[in-house]
């Protein structure tokens, strides 16, 4: 395609993710059915320019003042992830003239939301939860972008055969500084073509997802609840660590994300998984179950805000008040699923934001809501569970809290009760 016609179609994305009506990935996805003669390389340059307008929106929005002409073509031109002699190819003079100064511009002198480029309530958030040092740590790590985490199926294959593999196809892999079952790789390799990913040995999973199931302690022959299940990442872990055997239901709400699970299922050899659709968290299917169920997962519906580096349209798309909504769905979750454990049973409460509003808020009132429920020291279960450092995921009220900038993980969080027996 000619540099300037695939300039065009990046602008053309990149006023489409801008109207942020829906999750980026979704938009980008749609974006390329539409325009099936893009190859993969041109592919990979919109996709990554998108984002990158995303990640950094408030600066390139300030930059793009000083331009001339559309300005989803300016915000493309500055934002530019793909060749450079493509760009170059596609610009004007004039254009590549102010491009030059805008490049010249000493970034430590603007002001601070152009350095952050998070909104205000955000930034204020994280500041006073992590100080100014920790801050802007975790500023520079959202801009970064995300590794590639895959967990090896303990049911067929084992990590260190796995890498074996995937360095022998050209694949650069390290184990996770934590999961027992997790590998690290570099760069974007088309996995979906080799034959440990076709044959089950392995799955796409962040490393802090892995640890949220095996904070759950799941064994062989238990019945266990992955309470909102989604795609199933989780539900999988799950499945491994029971070895096939129990009974595992994967409940949720959308129809069509369990559907998203039926390939995955498929391909991981479990045969003990239940996945059902519910119509709310007090559903019938759920009340049969109530008082038999050795472990619960609570993976609640959240902001989803520590997953910018994945998801960088989740700061412009959330807000306090959206926030405040998630708090009373995350409250009638967690107390409907706490009602399936049976005496001795765990319940892990789990959200991917960094918010403690739908974190520690959360948790501490189902506390004291519930005396029959005791909480667990997530540093004892999982160093039970092969964790390797535990103590550093932990916080000292003992939930586990993953930071971006400190475990290279998505930003997790995660408190754990037995009930009473």
């Amino acid at each position: 395609m000619h540099p300037n016609a695939l300039l065009d179609l990046t602008a053309r994305l990149v006023h489409e993710v801008l109207k942020l009506d829906a999750p980026a990935d979704t938009i980008v996805s749609y974006f390329f059915r539409s325009h099936k003669e893009l190859g993969q390389r041109e592919r990979h340059a919109l996709a990554e320019t998108a984002y990158a307008v995303l990640r950094q929106r408030l600066l390139w929005a300030h930059l793009a003042q000083s331009g001339h002409g559309p300005l989803d073509r300016r915000l493309a031109i500055l934002a530019w992830q793909g060749e450079a002699h493509v760009l170059k190819k596609a610009v004007t003079i004039d254009e590549a003239g102010w491009l030059a100064r805008t490049q010249k511009i000493d970034r430590s002198t603007l002001q601070d939301k152009l350095k952050h480029n998070l909104p205000d309530w955000l930034s204020n958030n994280l500041r006073d939860q992590l100080g100014a040092e920790g801050f802007w740590a975790l500023v520079e790590t959202l801009s970064a972008g995300a590794a590639l985490d895959l967990r090896v199926n303990a049911v067929k294959a084992k990590r260190d055969a796995v890498i074996e593999a995937l360095v022998a196809t050209g694949i650069p892999a390290q184990p996770t500084p934590y999961a027992p079952t997790g590998i690290r790789i570099e760069g974007k390799p088309a996995l979906q073509k080799l034959p440990l990913y076709l044959e089950g040995q392995v799955e796409v999973q962040d490393e802090g997802s892995q640890l949220l199931a095996l904070l759950t302690g799941a064994k062989r022959g238990e019945m266990v609840v992955d309470f909102c299940a989604g795609a199933g990442g989780k539900t999988l872990a799950l499945g491994a660590m029971m070895r096939n055997t129990g009974r595992l239901y994967a409940f949720d709400v959308s129809g069509h994300r369990l559907e998203n699970l039926k390939p995955r299922l498929a391909r991981s050899g479990l045969s003990n998984v239940y996945a059902t659709q519910i119509a709310h968290e007090r559903d019938d299917r759920i009340k049969r179950l109530s008082g038999k169920i050795d472990r619960v997962l609570v993976d609640a519906p959240c902001s989803g805000l520590g997953t910018l580096r994945r998801n960088p349209d989740l700061k412009w798309r959330q807000s306090p008040k959206a926030i405040e909504e998630l708090q009373a769905k995350q409250t009638a979750i967690l107390n409907s699923a706490a009602r399936l454990l049976k005496p001795g049973g765990r319940l892990v409460y789990a959200t991917c934001s960094l918010m403690p509003a739908e974190n520690e808020v959360i948790a501490n009132a189902f506390s004291e809501a519930h005396p029959d429920f005791i909480p667990v020291d997530a540093r004892e279960k999982l160093e039970a569970a092969g964790v390797e450092n535990a103590e550093s995921l932990v916080t000292p009220a003992g939930h586990l809290r993953l930071w971006p900038h400190v475990h290279h993980t998505d930003g997790f969080y995660a408190a754990a009760w037995e009930k009473k027996a």
